[in-house]
């Protein structure tokens, strides 16, 4: 009884850290999204003589920055 109970434990422990890496991934995901979403609005400010730059460089700095750490998958969807 005991090994069925420490399966179960390791099965249930396994897919934990299963869900938690999604999760990981799906914030990830939504991170890179949104720093897409800043870059775009910092270039359309800029383009239009509203904006600066420094905030356009400062947007893909932080774009590439989280390509560096994470991947680069938010970049295809």
């Amino acid at each position: 009884m005991a090994g069925f109970l420490d399966r179960a434990k390791e099965q249930a422990q396994r897919s934990l850290d299963q869900g938690k890496q999604k999760l990981d991934e799906v914030q990830a995901q939504r991170t890179g999204s949104d720093l897409l979403k800043k870059l775009g609005k910092a270039y359309y400010a800029q383009q239009k003589g509203t904006g600066s730059p420094e905030a356009t460089q400062s947007a893909l700095s932080a774009v590439e920055s989280h390509a560096a750490t994470h991947g680069d998958a938010f970049l295809r969807s």
